[in-house]
């Protein structure tokens, strides 16, 4: 089977500036925009939050209610943009995320331009 290629322009700066939007309005709907259904998500959080060994998620309601309880517990939790970067089908957003952590999301997009994989990594 051949595999499809992928090769979009996505817009980083719009797409970092969204991003970091629909995390501070805390509307979950408006977060899960960006993923596709089938997102798989690493991130030193939810070892720590969940014990999942991994520290992975895959689907959108398993990463939908492991963010809605964040959110309820992280009730002035706010991103503020510092820089974006892209590669190929991927951006890397670094930003001050929760706690005051430094935090590098690297997120890669599916050929319908949702992030369908996203590595964080915090200092």
């Amino acid at each position: 089977m051949k595999k499809k290629k992928l090769n979009m322009k996505i817009d980083k700066t719009k797409f970092a500036e969204n991003w970091i939007a629909s995390w501070n309005s805390h509307k979950l709907e408006d977060i899960l925009s960006h993923y596709s259904d089938d997102i798989e998500i690493t991130t030193p959080m939810i070892k720590m939050a969940l014990g999942i060994d991994n520290g992975s998620l895959k689907g959108k309601k398993e990463v939908a209610d492991y963010w809605q309880k964040a959110l309820v517990k992280l009730p002035d939790l706010h991103f503020e943009l510092i820089d974006v970067t892209e590669s190929v089908n991927s951006v890397a957003l670094y930003y001050k995320s929760v706690m005051n952590k430094m935090a590098i999301e690297v997120m890669f997009f599916n050929e319908h331009g949702k992030v369908n994989k996203m590595y964080a990594h915090y200092s």
